[in-house]
């Protein structure tokens, strides 16, 4: 099964928002997730923007999980090494 994080739509009309979601890559984008990481409100002030669970999502990404695109970006501005942790290096030589 291949592992994805991308995001699942929550909003309603004319007021978007997203959950950033472990999924099987095959699964529809609001279909069943395997785990819920966090939340992305693009209205948000810049505190509020982005809510996640950084040790799942590194749990995720260690296991050979690959972040979509809008996914990759919102992490990466979060400060998690995305690149490192998914060549399976570990935390110590993510953290260089």
């Amino acid at each position: 099964m291949a592992v994805r994080l991308r995001l699942k739509h929550t909003g309603r009309t004319n007021r978007k928002a997203y959950r950033i979601v472990a999924i099987d890559s095959r699964t529809k984008r609001d279909g069943k997730t395997l785990e819920d990481l966090g939340s992305y409100d693009p209205e948000a002030t810049d505190d509020a923007k982005v809510q996640r669970k950084l040790d799942r999502v590194e749990f995720w990404l260690a296991r050979g999980a690959s972040p979509s695109l809008p996914v990759a970006s919102i992490l990466r501005k979060a400060k998690v090494p995305v690149d490192a942790i998914r060549k399976g290096a570990s935390k110590s030589q993510a953290a260089t």
